[in-house]
């Protein structure tokens, strides 16, 4: 039990992380990508992965994602789709050049997070009288979590050699770091479900979920505001 609390409390520590930096880049990290050329398999793939692992935003709604997943094959099933979605928006929107202001497309991901945990304690049918088809929410909001790493990297200059193959190559780091993360919140779920206070913890977790959705999605179109003022 102690361990599990202790668990718990990394969790929410978690969530008062600067959300400003929820997914940025270091300033290493940006060094490189502005000044490499040709093809760059391996160190787009390191980026990719790094930027998933250490993108609080994508982890959140990942996490309430699966929460209540019991079958692998449901977690197959749910994050594949999440997987299609970003790949989907994150290789089209910078080959494409198409911009969307990322504290919007943020705001949107907040909103993600804030929704899956809502959707996870029976918020939507309790007080509207219906329910959202959470495969078909999941697939839509990975394209929103796409368009949200996508405008990381427009913000470089990235040279057209090999900008494809690139491009390519960090959309699979993404999903090899998703893999990482999701095994380390499986093992948590799973250490919480033996709990005799499961139904206790689900229920504060996910209420947490809401608080950095919503806190994230205020943060946001802060910025957006004051951004465009």
């Amino acid at each position: 039990m102690r361990w599990i609390n202790q668990a718990l409390l990394t969790f929410a520590l978690l969530l008062v992380v600067p959300f400003a930096a929820a997914h940025g880049v270091a300033d290493g990290d940006r060094a490189f990508l502005e000044s490499s050329t040709g093809l760059q398999i391996i160190p787009y793939i390191y980026l990719g992965a790094k930027h998933m692992v250490t993108g609080y935003d994508h982890l959140l709604f990942l996490f309430g994602v699966i929460f209540f997943l019991y079958r692998l094959k449901d977690v197959g099933i749910y994050v594949t789709l999440f997987a299609l979605g970003h790949s989907i928006t994150l290789l089209f929107g910078v080959l494409s050049g198409i911009h969307i202001n990322a504290y919007i497309i943020d705001a949107i991901i907040g909103l993600s997070v804030a929704y899956k945990a809502l959707d996870n304690i029976g918020f939507f049918p309790r007080f509207f009288g219906f329910d959202i088809n959470t495969k078909g929410a999941v697939l839509v909001f990975g394209l929103f979590h796409g368009f949200g790493l996508a405008t990381k990297l427009q913000d470089f200059t990235l040279s057209e050699d090999g900008l494809v193959g690139n491009i390519i190559s960090f959309n699979v780091g993404v999903e090899m770091g998703q893999m990482i993360a999701l095994f380390g919140m499986l093992m948590l779920i799973i250490l919480l479900r033996k709990s005799q206070h499961f139904t206790r913890y689900a229920f504060a977790s996910n209420m947490a979920l809401v608080t950095a959705g919503v806190t994230l999605t205020i943060f946001q179109l802060s910025g957006y505001m004051w951004g465009t003022v």
